[in-house]
């Protein structure tokens, strides 16, 4: 019979390993049959999606508690602070895609079947973790604050880059298209939406913890 303790070992390592396959996939599918100059640009655009850096952050995530509690990685990786900001980020790519990106896109074969992946399974896997095995009553209000500084560091990314190549990872991003007064309100609305998802996780970890705290408080 499965140990509790073992639980959260044996979810972290299935999805660790689904997560980091699928990365996998994804960079083949997209660097594909190519020359050296041609693999290079298409790696710099693999990194330069919100999808797959969030999802490198979710695997890695995933592992640290794998790993021996000294190294480095396992202590950073255990943080409920870092695990708040990496659940946030995971809802947010998952939310994005189901309602900016999916509609317009019909991704086919091992496409969408990694898509599927990184942008469904891998964000309910995550959020379940985080309900389940993270610890209680870490957060504070100002973290969704300083969690910001992931979007906001790729999107200055997304900015320069573009401009400089005019390639654009999401159409809503597309400052050649759009302009860019209207992506800089779409980052802006955006940010809002990562503070209150943020604000809303700090709200759940504050509520379950004093429901740990109540059902454990011993009887009168």
């Amino acid at each position: 019979m499965l140990r509790e303790r073992d639980r959260p070992r044996l979810w972290r390592a299935a999805f660790a390993v689904i997560g980091w396959a699928a990365l996998a996939l994804q960079y083949l599918l997209m660097a594909g049959p190519a020359d050296g100059w041609a693999v290079a640009t298409r790696t710099v655009q693999y990194f330069s999606f919100f999808t797959i850096l969030t999802n490198i952050l979710v695997a890695l995530a995933l592992t640290g508690p794998l790993l021996k509690p000294t190294w480095p990685l396992a202590r950073w990786t255990a943080s409920p602070t870092f695990r708040a900001a990496v659940t946030t980020y995971i809802l947010i790519v998952g939310l994005v895609y189901h309602f900016m990106i999916a509609p317009y896109w019909r991704p086919e074969g091992l496409t969408l079947a990694v898509n599927l992946v990184l942008h469904y399974l891998m964000p309910a896997a995550f959020l379940l973790d985080w309900l389940w095995f993270t610890p209680r009553g870490a957060l504070r209000w100002i973290d969704p604050v300083k969690a910001l500084g992931f979007p906001l560091i790729f999107g200055a990314w997304t900015l320069g880059h573009g401009l400089a190549t005019h390639w654009w990872p999401y159409g809503f991003v597309n400052v050649d298209a759009l302009g860019l007064g209207r992506v800089l309100a779409t980052f802006g609305g955006l940010l809002v939406f990562f503070l209150l998802v943020g604000s809303a996780l700090v709200g759940m970890d504050r509520v379950l913890s004093r429901t740990r705290r109540d059902s454990s408080a011993p009887a009168l």
